[in-house]
């Protein structure tokens, strides 16, 4: 079995997050990097979307999930994210970077980036 990467790189969406009073009260965006592992040999050949991961449906369903969410640590989002792709996709293993853009003066990422596996808990 092969284990092949669907990237997706600088998905904005916004949201609540934040664990300042001022946070809780406005959106801000906030970028995510996926690599999902997948095997995408069958589709290679059939040269179908049925075979493959359909990142334009993962991305969908995050902007749906994220914008709707209201975490307090990027920590807390990150680890939802992955939890919402492992389960709901055909996806063995996902890394997550989350990036707050402008949450600290003086330097212009700031995030967290996980990693986790189909069936860890």
């Amino acid at each position: 079995m092969h284990q092949d990467i669907i990237y997706l790189r600088d998905l904005k969406i916004d949201t609540v997050i934040g664990i300042f009073d001022w946070e809780r009260r406005v959106s801000q965006a906030v970028s995510i990097d996926l690599d999902m592992a997948v095997d995408i040999s069958r589709a290679a050949v059939s040269d179908a979307i049925a075979d493959t991961l359909d990142y334009k449906a993962v991305a969908k369903r995050l902007i749906a999930y994220v914008g709707a969410c209201d975490c307090r640590l990027v920590e807390t989002l990150a680890e939802r994210v992955a939890g919402v792709v492992l389960s709901e996709f055909a996806v063995d293993w996902v890394r997550v970077r989350i990036n707050k853009k402008g949450a600290l003066r003086g330097a212009t990422d700031v995030g967290v980036m996980i990693e986790r596996h189909k069936g860890e808990g």
